[in-house]
C-alpha cells in the first residue's frame, strides 16, 4: 500500500472531484504513453510500454506442441505475468505472487476467453499446423518493471504491441509411413507469417474515488479508490471481458456507463484526454501495415495526438532487429530529438494522422 498522510488523501480525493487530479490531468485523461517493440532479441515478439511511471514488457515465444484431445483443431496459447521486486515495495515478500497471480488471471480472461475456448480474443484455429498432430504454442510473458499504477491496462497494450510483432516460422509438412503416420515438420528460418491481432482488445481501467471514476489511476490514486472496473474492448467495439476488484459493490447502472465511457474513450482518440505519445517499432514497412490494419490505432488509440505535419525520418544501413533473421528488418533511426531509440538500431516514429 501506498502511505499517504491524511492532507495528501483529502488532495487526491478533493482534486479528483474538482476534476483537476494531482498530476494536472482530468478524470478521464491518460498519461503519455510509449511503445517499443523487438526488445527481446531471443524472442518471437516483444514489447516495452511506458505509461508514465509505469513500465512493462510482454514476450512471445512460439513452440511446436501437439493439440489437446478435446480441440484437435487449435492451438494454444499461455500467459502469465511476474513482478519484479524492485518495482514497488508492496512487491517484497509474497506481494509480487500474489499480484502476478491476479494479473494473470484477469489477462487470462479477457484474452482466452473461458475453458472451452468461447470467446477467445485471439483466433487459436490460425495456430494449427496439422489437425490433430501438432500446432503452435504461444508462450506469453509480462513483466512488471517499475510500477506507478494501472498494470492491467499497460500489460495487455504491451500483450497486443508483441503480439503484433510476433513472426510465426513456416512450415512445410510432409507425412512419412515410416513414422507412423506423424507428420515431419520443417521449420523455417528466413520466412515468418504475420500473427493476426485484429481481435485482441485493449483494456481500460475506470477506478471509482468517492463519487466519480477515472481512467489510468496511479499508484497514490488507486490506494483511495473504492473499486475498479476494467473493460476489454476490441477494435468492433465489442466487449470481450469485464472483471472488477475492489470491496465496494456498484450499481448495475453505474458499471453499464463505465462501459459506455470506456467505449468512447476508444472510439474518439481526438477528445481532449488523449495526450501526445510516440510508437517505436522496427521498420518502415511494418509501420505502413500496422497503420493499416489498425494495430497502431487500437494499441493507442487512448494516447496518440493527431500531428499532420509529422514525418518520418528514416537514415542508415539495414541492421538486422528483433533477432530472426529475415523477419522484418529495415532502415531506419528515429530523428526526434526526444526520444532515443533502445533494444534495436532500426526505429521509426509513427504518428497517427487526424
Amino acid at each position: 500500500m501506498v502511505g499517504l498522510s491524511e492532507g495528501e488523501k483529502h488532495f487526491i480525493r478533493g482534486g479528483i472531484a474538482q476534476d483537476l487530479r494531482a498530476d494536472g490531468r482530468t478524470r478521464l485523461q491518460f498519461r503519455a504513453l510509449t511503445v517499443e517493440t523487438g526488445i527481446i532479441p531471443q524472442a518471437n515478439g516483444s514489447a516495452r510500454v511506458r505509461m508514465g511511471a509505469t513500465e512493462v514488457i510482454a514476450s512471445v515465444k512460439a513452440e511446436l506442441g501437439k493439440p489437446t484431445i478435446l480441440h484437435p483443431d487449435k492451438g494454444k496459447v499461455s500467459i502469465y505475468v511476474d513482478c519484479s521486486p524492485t518495482a514497488a515495495p508492496m512487491f517484497e515478500g509474497r506481494g509480487s505472487e500474489e499480484l502476478s497471480a491476479e494479473l494473470s488471471v484477469a489477462l487470462q480472461r479477457c484474452l482466452l476467453g473461458g475453458k472451452s475456448g468461447a470467446g477467445a480474443a485471439i483466433d487459436l484455429s490460425s495456430l494449427i499446423v496439422v489437425e490433430g498432430k501438432a500446432c503452435w504454442d504461444l508462450y506469453i510473458d509480462g513483466l512488471v518493471v517499475s510500477s506507478d499504477g494501472n498494470l492491467l491496462d499497460a500489460l495487455a497494450a504491451a500483450i497486443k504491441v508483441a503480439l503484433s510483432d510476433t513472426g510465426i516460422p513456416k512450415v512445410n509438412v510432409s507425412l512419412n509411413n515410416e513414422t507412423d503416420g506423424e507428420p515431419e515438420v520443417d521449420i523455417s528460418d528466413e520466412e515468418f507469417l504475420q500473427f493476426d491481432t485484429s481481435g485482441v482488445p485493449v483494456i481500460i481501467t475506470l477506478t471509482k474515488v468517492g463519487k466519480h471514476y477515472i481512467v489510468d489511476a496511479t499508484s497514490e490514486e488507486e490506494s483511495q479508490m473504492s473499486s475498479a472496473v476494467s473493460v476489454s474492448v476490441n477494435s468492433h467495439g465489442q466487449i470481450c471481458g469485464l472483471t472488477k476488484r475492489g470491496g465496494a459493490g456498484l450499481d448495475p447502472s453505474v458499471i453499464f456507463d463505465m462501459i459506455s465511457v470506456a467505449k468512447n474513450l476508444l472510439n474518439t482518440p481526438e477528445k481532449r484526454y488523449m495526450p501526445p505519445a510516440v510508437v517505436l517499432i522496427p521498420d518502415e514497412s511494418y509501420a505502413t501495415a500496422a497503420s493499416a490494419e489498425g494495430v497502431v490505432d487500437a494499441i493507442v488509440v487512448s494516447s496518440v495526438e493527431a500531428d499532420p505535419g509529422r514525418q518520418m525520418a528514416t537514415s542508415g544501413d539495414k541492421p538486422r532487429c528483433g533477432g530472426r533473421d529475415g523477419h522484418r528488418s529495415g532502415p531506419g533511426k528515429v530523428d526526434d530529438g526526444t526520444n532515443e531509440a533502445r533494444g534495436c538500431d532500426a526505429r521509426i516514429l509513427v504518428r497517427r494522422r487526424g
